[in-house]
């Protein structure tokens, strides 16, 4: 038995938001009533990044989530980066680190007119990521995922529209509140725990989390990947390990008694110790789903449990 005074402490994974409020709300209300006070008030809380785009409700998202901290002080709260909100911060100017903008154009510069990149007031100075956000794709159909495109290819109007004003407006540099860029200056690339226990099949393990919000690189170095991350970097004109697809799906071999946390990719998926968590994909129709460890009980925004 364990003893019950030394309880393996609560983490909880969540996955990607994009702008709907609700879900979040009704999401936390969930986890609230699922997950026993003592062990919720001092829990571990890692958000996956994405917190912008696609649904309608960025800016409450954002003011929602920087109140956490006040709110629940006994928690500990880690905010990742995801791709769009990289984009994000590459459009407002609060990417960490110095850049050259334009050295983060060249590679992918044929594909500029399809991608409609933003062309507008301060663009000389604006990451490559930036200007895809704030853009306008040529395409109105997203056949990979089924649904126009809102805007840009990041569907990025939505955001723009939170705070006020229209796509692809430099005005939403000033529109969005300082407390607003703080929170997307700071957010993390990756975050590592020690001690973080699971439930398995073969009992309760003791591991090592890795959270980044894509996963990390297949035939990369894991150890140079994770102080690249660490660095925050933007001279990269992108970021595989929060916006690639099949090359960070696996663990990496060398990653032993390892969990590997991520939303990103539009699915739930649990294989091992490989978490993919983000079963709504920025959706309408989908739930905003969480993990919770050790247990690893998942929980919706849609679950009703009265």
């Amino acid at each position: 038995m364990t003893d019950p005074n030394n309880k393996p402490r609560t983490v909880i994974c969540v996955g990607d938001i994009h702008g709907y409020l609700t879900k979040l709300l009704n999401l936390w209300s969930n986890l609230r009533s699922q997950i026993d006070p003592e062990s919720f008030n001092t829990a571990t809380v890692i958000f996956l990044g994405d917190y912008c785009d696609r649904g309608p409700d960025t800016r409450k998202v954002i003011d929602f989530l920087i109140t956490l901290p006040k709110r629940y002080s006994n928690q500990k709260h880690v905010f990742l980066s995801g791709n769009h909100d990289f984009a994000f911060g590459g459009f407002v100017g609060v990417l960490a680190g110095e850049f050259e903008a334009k050295e983060t154009w060249i590679e992918y510069a044929d594909n500029e007119e399809r991608e409609g990149w933003y062309k507008g007031e301060g663009y000389e100075k604006m990451h490559l990521q930036g200007r895809r956000w704030g853009g306008w794709i040529k395409a109105k159909f997203n056949a990979a995922k089924g649904i126009d495109y809102k805007g840009s290819i990041y569907d990025a109007a939505p955001t723009f529209e939170s705070y006020g004003v229209a796509h692809g407006s430099s005005e939403l540099m000033k529109a969005v509140p300082e407390a607003h860029k703080k929170f997307l200056a700071d957010m993390v690339w990756v975050h590592e725990e020690d001690d973080v226990c699971i439930e398995t099949q073969e009992g309760v393990k003791h591991c090592k989390l890795i959270a980044v919000h894509a996963g990390l690189e297949r035939g990369k170095n894991v150890r140079e990947q994770l102080e690249f991350l660490k660095a925050r970097d933007a001279r990269v004109p992108k970021v595989t390990d929060l916006s690639g697809r099949k090359d960070v799906w696996d663990i990496p071999k060398e990653l032993t008694e390892t969990i590997l946390v991520s939303g990103h990719h539009g699915k739930l998926h649990i294989e091992g110790l490989r978490l993919i968590i983000d079963e709504g994909g920025g959706l309408e129709g989908n739930p905003v789903a969480a993990i919770v460890l050790p247990s690893m009980k998942i929980v919706r925004d849609t679950d009703n449990f009265s």
